[in-house]
């Protein structure tokens, strides 16, 4: 049986209609606006993808380095959230 599966950006944009986007949540930002001018949210990316703790933070922290002011630290973060990954589920050390 094969299923059509709509692409990335009509799901979010369906989605954003569903939920009424401009008065849901999502629609608010605490501390800062580094993620307003994206074109796809960081948590519409993650949400849809079905990542993780460790992967969500990952895209994030990517997405953000530039804007936000903290961009080394953010860089930072990003690889100490992959070395995690390496190491919880893959066995890996460092």
């Amino acid at each position: 049986m094969t299923e059509s599966r709509e692409d990335f950006t009509s799901y979010i944009v369906r989605r954003h209609k569903e939920l009424d986007f401009d008065t849901s949540a999502k629609s608010t930002q605490v501390g800062g606006n580094h993620y307003k001018d994206c074109k796809i949210q960081p948590v519409d990316y993650i949400h849809a993808n079905e990542l993780d703790f460790f992967e969500g933070n990952i895209v994030k922290y990517i997405t953000r380095h530039r804007k936000k002011g903290s961009g080394p630290e953010d860089i930072k973060k990003v690889i100490h959230y992959a070395e995690l990954i390496l190491q919880l589920a893959y066995n890996e050390k460092q």
